[in-house]
């Protein structure tokens, strides 16, 4: 194959809360006893993935007053296990999903930078808004954010953070030979930052990292949201379903570089997405059908509708048809989550009608309309399907979301990896040290208001 076909970006998501992993299965295991962290970081690393990507929950979700059933088997720190990884691999990226609202900036700079020095340059910081009352009563401050804010606030918080990681000189520990002493005055400026969420004034507590700073990662699929991200991040951690969808996405959000003074490649777009592997074709979809099920049972699909429909639906059959009451207004039902429907009553109509054209059942249409970004087929039919999706521009990779932790990576490592080598689309080595290099990204900018570039 040519050399120079895009090549392809892949991302390892630890398979943690969520209603992707199918907890049932009995090759499930645990998802705080840290082999289970190692063991899947081991395996990204063998397939030569870019990053391992663990998500975080700041509060046990409720669903109808009761603690979500998956929460209950906890929620490690997000950067403790980042830094234990650290040192249980040599290569692999490490990417940690940490809030913008509840934290500050002189904290998260000073955890990033030391996670990019204890790795040796492989830190990245997926960045994330929240607007949640409901988590916030967890922190000193509460829920005081309004949802209009929460970008206003995560940009400062990055601006922040960049003034903290550009203000250390590469040189700033090295000795003044003349003069036999070290010269830090020259070599680590003052911080100061004024605006509507933050005053600081201050000097750093850490030198600069190996990356100068981590990988930024930024998740949100709205008109803000994209904008934030193409200003701030180094990639963007995104849903969509069709080829289609895709690349207006990826169109659209590479579009918006220019007015930043950045280029095409300076982010990468990398969609979530689940894989099932078969001997042919039929015994994938008969595989991934029997996933679908094992992830959606009767208990799930209602509770899934019930989030949507804002009212307790625990008498309806899920196997039955969806219910002819409407969905209520503002309701707090589900605390904790992510309300993705913006428009109840117009969801509540697309689904009826879905519903009604395929003959579906409550469990069978929350089935289809919870199915992730999903490749199923033989080992060479979803090579070439992922393939299919980079080279058209639909995105540069994948952050791949196994249903078993923490063995569900080790079939398309094994499988799939090799048949993307053997097209030419993926690396067969590491060809550096720093998740920078591995995503193809340059050294960053400092441009920051006030510190000077070194």
């Amino acid at each position: 194959m040519s050399n120079q076909r895009k090549q392809i970006h892949l991302a390892a998501h630890f398979p943690g809360v969520n209603n992707t992993t199918v907890w049932s299965d009995l090759e499930s295991k645990s998802q705080i006893d840290f082999a289970s962290f190692v063991h899947l970081a081991e395996t990204a690393e063998r397939g030569l993935f870019d990053f391992f990507f663990l998500a975080e929950g700041l509060r046990l979700r409720e669903h109808r007053g009761r603690i979500h059933d998956l929460d209950v088997v906890g929620r490690p720190d997000t950067l403790t296990v980042l830094g234990a990884l650290a040192g249980a691999t040599t290569h692999l990226g490490l990417a940690g999903t940490i809030n913008t609202t509840f934290n500050e900036p002189y904290e998260l700079a000073r955890q990033f930078a030391s996670l990019d020095h204890l790795s040796d340059g492989r830190a990245a910081w997926n960045m994330v808004t929240s607007s949640d009352a409901f988590t916030g009563e967890n922190f000193r401050r509460g829920g005081y954010l309004d949802k209009a804010d929460r970008y206003v606030r995560a940009g400062e918080v990055i601006q922040g953070a960049r003034k903290f990681w550009d203000s250390w000189d590469r040189d700033a520990l090295q000795i003044d030979r003349a003069r036999g002493v070290f010269a830090p005055d020259q070599s680590i400026r003052e911080v100061t930052h004024s605006g509507a969420q933050f005053d600081i004034r201050g000097r750093f507590t850490v030198p600069r990292s190996p990356q100068g700073h981590p990988v930024l990662l930024q998740a949100g699929d709205s008109d803000e949201g994209r904008e934030f991200g193409a200003a701030q991040a180094d990639a963007i951690f995104t849903i969509h379903g069709s080829l289609e969808d895709g690349r207006k996405f990826y169109s659209d959000v590479k579009g918006r570089l220019a007015k930043y003074g950045r280029g095409h490649d300076d982010l990468k777009v990398l969609p979530a997405a689940t894989f099932v592997l078969g001997d042919s074709a039929a015994d994938a979809a008969e595989r991934a059908d029997h996933i679908r099920h094992q992830q959606v049972g009767p208990q799930t699909a209602i509770a899934f509708l019930e989030q949507v429909w804002g009212r307790d639906l625990s008498g309806y059959d899920p196997d039955g048809p969806l219910p002819d009451v409407e969905p209520a207004e503002d309701s707090t039902i589900t605390r904790g989550r992510v309300r993705h429907a913006k428009d109840p009553r117009e969801i509540a109509g697309q689904w009826r009608a879905k519903a009604e054209a395929e003959k579906l059942s409550i469990r069978e249409l929350i089935i289809a309309v919870t199915t992730r970004q999903q490749f199923v087929g033989t080992p060479t039919q979803v090579a070439e399907e992922i393939d299919r999706y980079v080279q058209a521009d639909a995105c540069d990779g994948f952050i791949l979301v196994p249903h078993l932790t923490p063995a569900g990576l080790d079939e398309f490592v094994e499988k799939v990896v090799p048949e993307l080598q053997n097209r030419g689309s993926f690396r067969s080595e590491y060809s550096g040290t720093t998740l920078r290099s591995h995503l193809g990204l340059r050294h960053p900018h400092h441009q920051t208001e006030g510190v000077r570039a070194s």
